[in-house]
């Protein structure tokens, strides 16, 4: 029981057991490889699926990282390829209409395997597809910046607003190292401070389960927080895009994506922080601005959540207030890998923060460390205080 604890990441993949929270868990993922020069087991992982015809979709970056090797290993090995590169421009690939309908207007008939060389929004778009096509899908790890690579949601973006539609697992996931350190150090930033909302993550799934009643699964919560425990723990040498350190942020973000999997929801993984990130991704969206990556605005978010949980220690209960972080915390560890901690560093104005906190906990229907603040009609206080400390206090 619970034996999964004692895996390493590579021997995870279809990992089926009975849980000590009372349920049998099952992780639907044939393949995890990670570690250096691993891309070369591309070819091998395809071949596993008897696939002879492949569609790659990547970016102009992306496949400058990964793609074109991806897909030269392939055609060496003997498969039809068809790679896709889309434009992203100067920013970061919006996962709208038109990059979606691109997707799926460039497929072709008896595709046998979809392979998606990126990392969030390609790797959203392809288990979209492959949901809808029923066609197996691999990816190719291009940075560690963010949660999503063994999860089964799809956030994308329908008349500007942010929707996670349900997806698919993929097949395989393959993190080759040696690619993924080379990443923009901004992106290694955002797959850290994804990590690091893990911290309130899980206080909020606590509190949710004493406040609720809500289910959770300790195994699931000591796995997320064996890994978290890794990438705290070699953050200067991660600033230095040390090996190792790269290693153990993937690690944590695919491991995080495990837990999802295997009980089926996000909790393990998204909490109030992530409420904050997707506030503020939609309404940059809706002014028609660059959104800023998914896992620096979740970092940003995490001190805030922290102190709201600190503020409210009063009404918090005991479980949950072990595991909430304090805000030095937080700002400590974001700070040395260099990432914002200010919303106002990332573009966010004071109306928009302040809003953000007070209308925050109705961006998804799961119970946060923002809904009892609500209930207890100490919200209004809270955001005050909070919005002062950031916008006049200079």
């Amino acid at each position: 029981m619970d034996e999964i604890l004692n895996y390493s990441m590579n021997e995870m993949a279809k990992a089926s057991f009975d849980c000590s929270c009372g349920r049998h868990h099952i992780l639907d993922i044939d393949k995890l490889v990670m570690g250096q020069g691993v891309i070369k087991e591309l070819p091998e992982m395809v071949k596993g699926l008897g696939a002879k015809k492949v569609y790659m979709l990547s970016d102009n970056n992306t496949y400058k990282a990964a793609g074109e090797t991806a897909e030269k290993l392939l055609k060496d090995a003997g498969f039809q390829v068809k790679s896709v590169v889309l434009d992203s421009g100067e920013d970061i690939l919006i996962p709208a209409e038109h990059a979606v309908g691109t997707m799926f207007l460039n497929l072709e008939p008896e595709t046998d395997v979809l392979i998606a060389a990126g990392s969030g929004t390609l790797n959203d778009m392809v288990k979209y597809m492959s949901a809808r096509t029923k066609i197996p899908y691999i990816v190719v790890c291009t940075a560690s910046s963010m949660d999503g690579y063994a999860s089964d949601g799809a956030p994308l973006i329908l008349g500007g607003k942010k929707i996670s539609f349900i997806a698919t697992l993929p097949y395989g996931i393959l993190g080759d190292t040696d690619i993924m350190k080379q990443a923009p150090m901004h992106m290694i930033r955002a797959g850290f401070g994804d990590v690091i909302g893990k911290l309130t993550a899980l206080a909020d799934w606590y509190l949710s389960r004493e406040m609720t009643g809500e289910y959770c699964c300790e195994t699931c919560v000591t796995l997320v927080q064996k890994a978290l425990d890794k990438v705290t723990g070699s953050a200067e040498a991660l600033a230095n895009r040390d090996d190792e350190a790269v290693l153990y942020l993937i690690e944590a973000l695919t491991l995080t994506g495990v837990a999802m999997g295997l009980i089926g929801v996000s909790r393990p993984a998204s909490g109030a922080e992530h409420m904050l990130s997707h506030y503020w991704e939609m309404e940059f969206i809706a002014r028609k601005k660059y959104p800023e990556l998914h896992g620096i605005k979740v970092g940003i978010a995490t001190p805030i959540i922290a102190e709201i949980f600190e503020i409210m220690g009063d009404e918090i209960p005991e479980a949950a207030k072990k595991l909430a972080p304090t805000r030095e915390y937080a700002e400590g560890l974001l700070k040395t890998v260099g990432a914002p901690v200010s919303p106002k560093e990332i573009g966010i104005d004071r109306d928009l923060f302040y809003q953000s906190l007070l209308d925050g906990y109705k961006v998804r229907d799961r119970y946060s460390v923002l809904d009892l603040a609500v209930e207890k009609g100490k919200m209004q206080e809270i955001a005050e205080k909070i919005t002062h400390r950031f916008y006049d206090e200079d």
